[in-house]
């Protein structure tokens, strides 16, 4: 029986309020598990506004309302607004997760600040972005975490290396068809192995090709078809958990009657052979429907 692996991406202070415990509902009702992954540190959503000189980002917010998603004051933070600090507001939010059964992990500490400039960033910046989340996380939850997927699929060398050494076990920062072990140029290792996102993203569809709020499970549940192939798929708190929930309740439906496991990053890990996984190198390429360059394997 093949398995989809459910990673849930926190971005905003909103998502983690409103987002989060609609998606555990969710979650429950379809009995899935999944793996949230949140943003600990400030909500500066306001600052991603320099992505607007990207080819092909108007296309893609022409197609999915940001506003509509995010809401204004979300797009005033860090900027016009203060940001405000997710982790320290959140805290009991965060906890009730873990003590739903949720498996947790980092996604970030300041998540535009990491998708903005760390694939050009040095090891010493890289460190102390990793090192603020990952103490963060110890501080919330009383344990270092041992899950991370990189905010907006954005890493850089040092990430990988740094993830080993902080004590990250499951790893999920790429984008690709299957699993793999990383590798620098030179064939050596470089981290722990990387369950890749498999599936678009809702807001990678919506817009195109006819779809819309109302088909685009249809189009997700015809990738999954065949099961014996095991996916990711990634979803966002402020999408699935908020205006877009009846699509993600229709595709748990879905998953469940074609018969997959709906399972989290480190279940879908813990039954894997690792020493059976390609070594792959990694570097950025492009996936249709999402503007700029991601962490993809080579």
């Amino acid at each position: 029986m093949a398995s989809v692996a459910l990673k849930i991406d926190v971005d905003t202070w909103r998502g983690t309020r409103e987002g989060v415990p609609e998606l555990m509902r969710l979650l429950k009702r379809h009995d899935a598990q999944a793996s949230f992954l949140f943003s600990l540190g400030p909500d500066h959503t306001g600052r991603a506004v320099r992505r607007a000189f990207r080819p092909g980002f108007f296309n893609k917010v022409s197609r999915t309302s940001v506003l509509e998603h995010y809401g204004l004051r979300t797009l005033l933070y860090g900027t016009v607004l203060p940001g405000p600090d997710i982790g320290r507001r959140e805290a009991v939010t965060l906890r009730s997760v873990r003590d739903a059964g949720y498996e947790v992990g980092v996604h970030t500490w300041d998540h535009v600040r990491w998708q903005d400039h760390v694939a050009l960033k040095d090891e010493a910046w890289t460190r102390a972005e990793m090192q603020r989340a990952v103490s963060r996380f110890a501080e919330i939850f009383g344990q270092a975490p041992t899950v991370h997927g990189a905010a907006g699929w954005q890493m850089n060398e040092a990430a990988y290396r740094l993830e080993a050494e902080l004590g990250i076990t499951v790893a999920s920062d790429t984008r690709g068809d299957s699993p793999f072990m990383p590798m620098d140029a030179s064939g050596k290792p470089l981290g722990p192995a990387q369950w890749p996102t498999t599936l678009p993203t809702l807001d990678e569809l919506i817009g195109l090709d006819g779809l819309d709020e109302s088909n685009v499970h249809l189009r997700l549940l015809k990738l999954t078809e065949d099961r014996r192939r095991d996916q990711v798929y990634t979803l966002h708190a402020e999408l699935e958990g908020m205006k877009l929930a009846p699509v993600f309740d229709r595709l748990l439906a879905g998953w469940r009657a074609q018969g997959h496991r709906l399972v989290s990053l480190g279940m879908l890990q813990a039954g894997a052979d690792l020493s059976a996984l390609p070594r792959r190198r990694v570097g950025l390429g492009e996936i249709p429907g999402r503007s700029g360059t991601l962490a993809v394997p080579l």
